[in-house]
């Protein structure tokens, strides 16, 4: 007797996002990755009353070839950080590396580490790194630098041993990281239903109008919308049939 084939609904549903946490960090490469990401489901853990706090590699100095990057770097900082206060985030911290460049190594690490040290999530939020976006969609270097060293730093933060000169600054170790989530990524695992706070991601990807007006010609909340609003009901094929944000979730 031939086994019965497995459905597609039995093998790609995407598991709830683990609830029983308090405070997440988002660390990502430039101001709006997050909101390409995964903002929708930032304002609903928000709404809940959790902490959520963010850390960006660069400024995004060197992201539009018009601009001179000391002044992009500025103006998209200010950008994210009105971007960040939509869906709920008032911390942003920049850790300075410069855009287009930033390296994978131990100071990347040690960055990163320091950051989890001092806001001590349970949750970490990054965006995918690695080197396609699931086909022939090729990856920046950034991205890719810094989604690696942020799955790495989460166990570094947690070694005294590892960058002690962290602890001679006041960050002592923080074994707290329960997960590491990681947007964008091809081979998810989790999802959270973006439906509460959907609307707010339009409006937070909508801040950064400068840099989107560089990338297209469409008018920019149809841009946005249409954008944020598919790949949210792409992603709810697999969890039940709601807008959904996927995340690949790794546990530690």
């Amino acid at each position: 007797m031939t086994e019965p084939s497995k459905t597609e609904s039995t093998v790609d549903q995407l598991k709830p996002m683990p609830d029983d946490w308090q405070r997440a960090l988002a660390v990502v490469a430039h101001p709006d990755d997050l909101e390409y990401g995964c903002s929708a489901a930032i304002a609903a853990w928000t709404d809940a009353g959790r902490e959520v706090t963010y850390v960006l590699a660069t400024r995004g100095e060197a992201g539009i070839d018009t601009l001179d990057p000391a002044e992009c770097g500025p103006l998209r900082e200010r950008e994210q950080l009105a971007s960040a206060a939509v869906v709920g985030v008032s911390e942003v911290e920049f850790l300075d590396h410069r855009d287009g460049v930033v390296e994978y190594g131990i100071a990347l690490r040690r960055d990163i580490a320091a950051a989890i040290r001092k806001y001590r999530p349970e949750l970490v939020i990054t965006l995918n790194h690695r080197d396609t976006w699931g086909g022939v969609g090729w990856n920046t270097p950034d991205h890719v630098a810094v989604g690696r060293a942020t799955l790495d730093a989460a166990a570094d933060a947690g070694n005294r041993w590892i960058f002690p000169e962290l602890a001679d600054q006041g960050l002592e170790p923080w074994n707290g990281v329960r997960w590491v989530a990681v947007a964008g990524s091809a081979t998810p695992t989790h999802a959270v239903d973006a439906t509460p706070g959907l609307e707010r991601a339009v409006r937070s990807l909508l801040e950064h109008r400068t840099y989107i007006e560089v990338l297209t010609e469409e008018d920019p909340e149809t841009y946005v919308r249409g954008f944020l609003i598919g790949f949210a009901e792409s992603m709810g094929e697999r969890f039940g049939g709601k807008p959904a944000v996927a995340f690949e979730l790794f546990g530690r």
